[in-house]
C-alpha cells in the first residue's frame, strides 16, 4: 500500500511541484491537498495521512501553528519547506519545537546537485519519516523556551542521580535500567546528527550543566543559513555556552561549538590547547559538515579520551569516523531505534558493532552526567 501524503502550500504551482515528484515514486501518492494551515488540520483529521508536507508561510493559519495544532488531534510526520534565510531557519526551528520531523528548503537546487538528486532527495525523505506515524503519539516533544537559565535557577546533578548498586555499562533496554560509570577519563565530547537532530540535540543539551568539565564538538547536517540560528537558540536555552564554530576557536570546558553548514570542522593541535579549524566543505563530499571529517580529527588529537555518540539521522555518516574513534579506545554511544526519526547514523554504528551502549534519546544526558561524574 503507498504511503499518503497530504500536500500543504498556499502556491498551487509549488503544490504541483510537491505532488509531481512525489507520485513519480512508487512508494508513495498525494491524496489530498490543503491551502492553508486550517485546512491541513481538517484535512489531517479526515484523511488521517501518513505524511504531511507543509509550508510555514500562508495565509488565514501558518504552517507553525498548523503543526502544533495537528500533534494534538491527529499526530502525523511533518516534513517543512522553509526558505534559506535566517528567517526562515528561526521558523523552520520554531516549526521543529512544535512537532515537525524534518524539513527541506523549498529551491531543492539548494540542497542537491542536480534536478534527479534532489527529486530522489525528497522522496526519500518522505518515506522515510512515514515510518515513524506509528509511534508519534509517544514520541516526546521539547517544549519551546526563549529564555537562558541563570545559575540560581539551576537544578542539582543529584536530581538525575540513578539508584546506586547499577550493573556494568551495556545497551539500555528498559527505561528503568541502571547507569554506572565506566570509569574512562575524558578530555572532549562529539556528537553527530542529521534528520531529527534538532530536537534531539536541543533536549541532551539542555540538561548539561554550565560546569560541564570537557568541551564538546557538534555536527549537524544542516544548511548554511541554519546553523547560526540553531547555535543562537542553543546558546538562549542551555546552561553551557553553544556558538556556531569559527576558525581558530580554542575548545574550552562547558563550550559546546556547532560546525557551521557548508563547511568542514576539524580539531587540531594538542589535548589542551586545542583548536578548530573551519575549512571548505569539498565539492566531493556529500556531507558538508560531515561527522566522519570531525570525529576522524578528534581521534588523531584526542585518542582514547572521546566520549561520542551518534543521534538519529539519514544515511551512514559518523560511522567512519566512529570506528577511528573506537579504535583509539575512546567511546562511542548510539541512539537506539525506538526514539530516533530516522534509525540509519545509529543502526550504521550498532551494525558494524562500534557502539557500545544503545540509548533513548530521553536518557541520554542522564548517561553523560553518570559517565562524567556530574551525577
Amino acid at each position: 500500500m503507498a504511503i499518503k501524503v497530504l500536500v500543504v502550500d498556499d502556491s498551487s504551482f509549488f503544490r504541483r511541484r510537491v505532488s509531481e515528484i512525489i507520485n513519480g515514486d512508487s512508494r508513495l501518492e498525494v491524496v489530498d491537498i490543503a491551502t492553508n494551515g486550517k485546512e491541513a488540520i481538517e484535512k489531517a483529521q479526515q484523511i488521517k495521512p501518513d505524511v504531511i508536507t507543509m509550508d510555514i508561510e500562508m495565509p488565514v493559519m501558518d504552517g507553525i501553528t498548523a503543526v502544533r495544532e495537528i500533534m494534538k488531534v491527529a499526530p502525523t510526520p511533518i516534513l517543512m519547506f522553509s526558505s534559506l534565510t535566517h528567517d526562515g531557519a528561526k521558523a523552520t526551528l520554531d516549526a521543529l519545537d512544535a512537532g515537525a520531523l524534518d524539513f527541506l528548503p523549498k529551491k531543492f537546487e539548494d540542497i542537491a546537485r542536480n534536478r534527479d538528486e534532489a527529486v530522489q532527495l525528497l522522496q526519500k525523505r518522505v518515506a522515510e519519516i512515514a515510518r515513524k506515524k506509528a509511534f508519534m503519539r509517544s514520541v516526546p516533544r521539547v517544549p519551546a523556551a526563549r529564555t537562558k537559565v541563570e545559575p540560581q535557577q539551576r537544578s542539582t546533578a543529584s536530581a538525575l542521580r540513578p539508584a546506586s548498586g547499577g550493573a556494568p555499562a551495556k545497551p539500555v533496554k528498559s527505561a528503568s535500567a541502571r547507569f554506572k560509570a565506566s570509569g574512562k577519563k575524558y578530555q572532549l565530547m562529539a556528537i553527530g546528527t542529521s534528520t531529527g537532530g534538532p530536537v534531539a540535540l536541543q533536549k541532551i543539551l539542555t540538561k548539561i550543566p554550565a560546569n560541564f568539565p570537557y568541551p564538546i564538538v557538534l555536527v549537524q547536517h544542516m544548511p548554511a543559513t541554519f546553523t547560526a540560528a540553531f547555535a543562537a537558540r542553543l546558546n538562549n536555552l542551555c546552561q553551557i555556552q553553544v556558538k556556531e564554530a569559527e576558525d581558530g576557536d580554542g575548545l574550552k570546558a562547558g563550550c559546546a561549538y556547532l560546525a557551521p553548514g557548508g563547511k568542514q570542522m576539524m580539531v587540531e593541535g594538542r589535548p589542551g590547547s586545542s583548536r578548530l579549524r573551519i575549512i571548505d566543505g569539498g565539492e566531493r563530499m556529500n556531507y558538508k559538515p560531515c561527522v566522519d571529517v570531525t570525529f576522524g580529527s578528534a581521534a588523531k588529537i584526542y585518542n582514547d579520551k572521546v566520549l561520542s555518540m551518534i543521534l538519529t539521522g539519514m544515511g551512514a555518516d559518523g560511522r567512519e569516523g566512529s570506528r577511528m574513534l573506537k579504535a583509539a579506545g575512546s567511546t562511542v554511544w548510539a541512539q537506539d531505534e525506538q526514539s530516533c526519526v530516522v534509525y540509519g547514523m545509529p543502526q550504521a554504528v550498532a551494525k558494524a558493532g562500534i557502539s557500545t551502549e544503545d540509548l533513548p534519546l530521553d536518557r541520554i544526558s542522564e548517561r553523560i552526567l553518570v559517565e562524567v561524574g556530574l551525577a
